[in-house]
């Protein structure tokens, strides 16, 4: 089974309402301006909003030809934007902060997105969750990253589906840090900062700030 595809399948409810969240934050129009970074079409698809979206991503995606004909797309990195201050309406990210692998980096980050955006939407998993949502296992998250390298190609849903090499497994421990509630409201201080919920438990932050 395609773990992309299972993954897909079972985050779409969430996302959906993620982007109506977003929808009724920001109102976008046809002349809005969108900079998903590290983003794809999946969720703009889900929004069903009419915006000027600009993807942004380290790689470019392998549908090239069929995304230029409704984004605009870039090759860039999230903590060097090359964008004036203020350029774009709005800065959205989903689930894209936490792999950057250091507080000085998710800094860089976010300075970046919030120069570059008159409004920011920035989403990432909590980690006090008890479900790790990239490996779709609980608890393993909190274990030392020594632990984790050992156990997630054989004790994880992500190894068993997607057999990563331990080349790949060692690239994720190092590259995912999982943010909590203060250190959300740290890099994002002028943000509202809302809590997505599951079963009453924070799953998600997502740091808003209204473009004036």
């Amino acid at each position: 089974m395609d773990v992309h595809r299972l993954y897909g399948a079972l985050v779409r409810g969430f996302r959906r309402r993620r982007m109506r969240r977003f929808v009724d934050a920001f109102r976008p129009g046809p002349e809005t301006t969108v900079l998903d970074v590290g983003g794809s079409a999946f969720n703009w698809e889900l929004a069903g909003a009419e915006a000027r979206i600009t993807l942004l991503n380290l790689v470019p995606s392998a549908d090239t030809r069929a995304l230029a004909q409704r984004y605009t797309l870039v090759s860039a990195s999230g903590t060097q934007l090359p964008y004036r201050d203020g350029a774009f309406d709005v800065v959205f990210c989903n689930s894209v902060i936490e792999h950057l692998g250091s507080l000085e980096r998710q800094q860089a980050f976010a300075s970046e997105v919030a120069r570059v955006g008159r409004g920011l939407f920035v989403q990432t998993p909590a980690r006090g969750f008890f479900l790790e949502p990239h490996l779709l296992t609980p608890f393993i998250h909190h274990l030392p990253r020594d632990w984790q390298r050992r156990l997630l190609r054989r004790f994880t849903l992500w190894g068993w589906l997607a057999r990563p090499t331990q080349e790949v497994v060692d690239r994720f421990v190092a590259e995912t840090r999982l943010l909590d509630g203060r250190e959300m409201r740290a890099l994002f201080p002028d943000c509202e900062i809302h809590r997505e919920r599951f079963l009453g438990l924070t799953k998600s932050y997502v740091a808003i700030r209204a473009a004036p």
